[in-house]
Order: C-alpha cells, then structure tokens, then sequence
C-alpha cells in the first residue's frame, strides 16, 4: 500500500474581485477533490504523494500569488494520534473505509 500523507490545507484568497470570487471557488473544489472540508477554506487530506502534487498543482494553478495564500501543515501521523476536535466532529475517517 502506498504511503499516505495526512496534512492540512487552508487558503485566503482575495475576494475584492469578480475575478478573485472565481478563483476562490476554484480553490475550494480543487481542495474538495482531494480532502475533507472542515472549515470554510480548512480542509484534511489523507493522499499519496502523486495525489498531493495533483491537489498542489490545481491549487497553484489557481491563485494569484501576489494576492492569495496557500498554506499546507503536514501532520506526520494519523489524524487520530495528532488532531483533536472539541465540538461537533465534521472529518472524515480516513483509516476506515469511505463510502462513495
């Protein structure tokens, strides 16, 4: 089985324009494509390498980087041993099975 990666993605993009407003959009379903929303622009993601270089490729494709922000905290282990959630639990198991 391929190594996994567990991370967080979050971004901020600039919304002062229309041109902006798409961009966020375009983000958000990059990131929706590879990981879980958790926030409104936070989402984990469990990937293999090659799916990661997919997700930051269509990310980076995306943003304007004189005006926008990408960021990505790579957890190390699984998520059970590294976040914790106080509250209403919206993540996904990634170490169980995923029902499509």
């Amino acid at each position: 089985m391929a190594k996994r990666l567990h991370v967080v993605a979050c971004y901020d993009v600039d919304t002062s324009t229309k041109e902006g407003e798409r961009r966020l959009r375009r983000v958000a379903k990059a990131c929706e494509a590879f990981g879980t929303r958790v926030q409104k622009s936070v989402f984990e993601v469990s990937v293999t390498e090659a799916d990661y270089e997919r997700m930051l490729k269509r990310v980076l494709d995306q943003i304007k980087e004189t005006e926008d922000t990408f960021r990505v905290y790579f957890l190390g282990g699984e998520f059970s041993a590294v976040v914790r959630v106080y509250g209403i639990a919206h993540g996904t198991d990634f170490e169980g099975p995923l029902i499509v």
